[in-house]
């Protein structure tokens, strides 16, 4: 996939590095040209120094051809204006947006384009940590609308179909590790103790979560 990052800060180097690890190809702008450092002498993509919302800049990173555009420099206006010109203009498929105003955000994700909100995010998350949960979440998605959480089955729960524990739009078993073998289930999948299943669970579903699964 290729992607451009505006913004190398903590976030756009981080994700930047991860991104290339992963095998994409991965564009950096930055005004700043000390903060490619954050990249390290390993990162083997490409660094652009100036504005990212300069159409020359974002010429220059062949925004015409990239699959994916993610803005995450200090500023919502920044972000905001590379965002509906990836979307918009050059019609970039996946276009992702950070937004400290999350008032802002839920506007932006009217044009399609989705927001991440650290404060929203952290604000769920640090609530979360704070509160004892005998599961374990492996992915949050969104900013924080969904946790996709790991859950040991119990011999108490061993028979039970991916259909009982499953309450729609709330909790929903996505996958089941058995064996060290992983592998979506269906419906009427029996569960058998000790497998590992990952559960989509919405925000605000934890009480539920604990009840389904009898968890303490």
């Amino acid at each position: 996939m290729k992607v451009i990052i505006i913004g190398c800060g903590r976030i756009g180097s981080g994700l930047a590095k991860h991104l290339v690890g992963l095998g994409h190809s991965v564009t950096v702008i930055d005004s700043n040209r000390m903060a490619f450092e954050k990249l390290g002498s390993a990162f083997n993509g490409r660094t652009l120094e100036g504005v990212g919302f300069d159409w020359d800049v974002l010429t220059r990173a062949d925004i015409a051809h990239a699959e994916a555009v993610v803005a995450v420099t200090s500023s919502d206006n920044v972000n905001a204006v590379v965002a509906r010109l990836a979307r918009q203009v050059f019609q970039v498929p996946k276009v992702i947006a950070r937004m400290y105003d999350t008032r802002k955000a839920e506007i932006y994700e009217q044009f399609g384009i989705q927001t991440l909100s650290t404060t929203k995010w952290g604000i769920k998350r640090s609530a979360e940590l704070l509160s004892y949960t005998p599961f374990k979440t492996t992915v949050s998605l969104g900013s924080g609308e969904v946790d996709i959480v790991e859950i040991e089955i119990s011999a108490r729960l061993a028979g039970s179909t991916v259909a009982q524990l499953t309450v729609p739009g709330e909790i929903q078993i996505v996958a089941v590790n058995r064996k060290e073998k992983t592998f979506l289930p269906t419906l009427g999948t029996e569960l058998m103790e000790q497998d590992h299943v990952y559960v989509a669970k919405a925000a605000g579903a934890g009480a539920r979560l604990k009840k389904v699964f009898n968890l303490a």
